[in-house]
């Protein structure tokens, strides 16, 4: 059990008066739309706090290509309710960030004004823009490529406000060397580092900036055939921890934490911040966000195919073990001024207790809740159904299925409440058939006694279904 866990029935009570509408809980992997309704599109997350305002700036993947669009840029008080502003930064034909060029992770640090993180010991991670005082402006860094990822640069652009718009300045390699995936870290001191997978991505460097903060000086560190990219770091009680993935392109992997006293090492051996089985739980690491003692994992859930649909992935990233943990928690909220976060209750019901209809069947694995799941969920001809029979408040809820799908791809499944019409609910691989992830979908549920239906009437096979869990 995690120590700063608070599992509060207050929560809930909350939820029940609010309708957990998304507009005061974060639900990873839920659709996240802004304050006007349009999907939020800012993949290669990177937080910058300036005063109470927390600006998210990230990728605008709208177009579903990894070529740039846009470095767009949010606002919030709260980290739920976002409100979009103008581009931070937009394409300039004939240049590295041209439209057919590749622009990501948007990267600098945290605004000097630090509540309610200034009187803990953490400091503050890679943030998406660096505010150099001596020149009262804002500093962004960024991947700079082509479209084949031959060209490995890095990117600056400066501005004057947070959301800029933001000046250009120019895309080259840092010391002669590749740099790809990147973010930023300012130490204590103010000194800031970038962070940069290198060398045809086999090597990782730590690499010290210069003052203005438009430049890298030297090297400090290098982790040698470490293949790692989407790194962060947070520093807590002396300890610099480094948080990264490993290359695996757009397909997930168990993302891992290494440590040390100064970031010139020497640095740990890596360490699972999650079960290496949910490999990150289907995410990659964007931005490690201080909360409290502890942290905020924010990742990307990405969709090659169609990368406007990407879902963010944020969870409590908890450090009372001595090694940050990701804390699973389908709907959770946090409390800024406290620093601390809290993870809603919901009231579970197993798929094998359900009505089971068509060609489905039991299923048994280790992985499962009870040691059961129902697959063999819809098909050609006499197709597979389960109806479980929840209760509701009479209002919008959500619900997490929690489901296996051994494919390399995606499934989906469809879901019907009460009869009425189905939606269509995406499924990702889940690496493997006894592997669980869990997945959001909000439903208008009434009062009492609901009957929802999982997979009817559909070709397609959707994923097996362990159990659900009613928010």
């Amino acid at each position: 059990m995690f120590s700063n866990l608070v599992v509060c029935s207050a929560l809930a009570a909350l939820a029940a008066v609010l309708g957990v509408n998304g507009q005061s809980v974060i639900v990873p992997g839920a659709p996240w739309k802004d304050t006007s309704g349009n999907p939020i599109q800012a993949h290669g997350a990177g937080i910058l706090k300036v005063g109470s305002t927390f600006y998210w700036f990230g990728e605008d993947k709208s177009h579903n290509s990894a070529l740039f669009k846009a470095v767009s840029c949010y606002s919030s008080t709260d980290l739920v309710n976002w409100s979009r502003h103008n581009d931070a930064l937009s394409p300039i034909s004939g240049t590295m960030i041209s439209t057919s060029d590749v622009v990501e992770r948007p990267k600098g640090r945290f605004d000097r004004i630090r509540q309610p993180f200034q009187s803990l010991n953490i400091q503050l991670p890679h943030d998406p823009v660096l505010f150099n005082s001596k020149n009262s402006e804002y500093v962004m860094w960024f991947h700079s490529d082509s479209s084949n990822y031959g060209a490995a640069m890095v990117g600056l652009a400066t501005a004057t406000t947070p959301c800029g718009p933001y000046t250009y300045k120019g895309s080259w390699k840092p010391l002669g060397a590749d740099s790809r995936d990147e973010g930023l870290f300012q130490d204590d001191d103010g000194t800031a580092y970038l962070l940069y997978a290198s060398d045809n991505n086999q090597n990782f460097k730590i690499s010290q900036l210069d003052t203005n903060y438009y430049n890298v000086t030297s090297v400090v560190s290098q982790l040698n055939g470490a293949t790692l990219e989407a790194p962060g770091i947070v520093k807590r009680d002396g300890v610099y921890w480094l948080i990264a993935s490993h290359t695996s392109g757009w397909d997930p992997n168990p993302n891992k934490a290494f440590h040390a006293t100064s970031l010139s090492g020497p640095w740990s051996s890596q360490a699972d911040i999650a079960p290496e089985s949910v490999r990150t739980y289907y995410s990659q690491n964007a931005y490690d966000l201080p909360l409290g003692s502890n942290a905020i994992y924010m990742g990307d859930r990405w969709r090659s195919n169609i990368l406007g649909s990407s879902q963010y992935i944020w969870y409590p990233l908890d450090f009372s073990s001595g090694m940050p943990q990701i804390v699973p928690a389908d709907v959770w909220s946090v409390n800024l001024a406290a620093g601390t976060y809290s993870v809603a209750t919901g009231t579970a019901y197993e798929a094998e207790s359900g009505q089971m209809a068509g060609s489905s069947r039991l299923l048994s694995g280790s992985g499962f809740s009870g040691g059961q799941a129902v697959g063999y969920l819809a098909s050609a001809g006499n197709g597979g159904s389960v109806t479980i029979t929840v209760q509701g408040r009479g209002t919008a809820q959500w619900v997490s299925l929690y489901i296996a799908n051994g494919d390399s791809t995606w499934r989906n499944t469809t879901i019907s409440v009460n009869g009425g019409s189905s939606i269509v609910l995406d499924q990702p691989s889940t690496g493997g058939g006894n592997v669980v992830l869990s997945i959001p979908v909000q439903l208008n549920l009434r009062s009492g006694s609901n009957a929802i239906t999982f997979s009817a009437g559909q070709s397609n096979y959707a994923a097996d279904l362990d159990k659900i869990i009613v928010y």
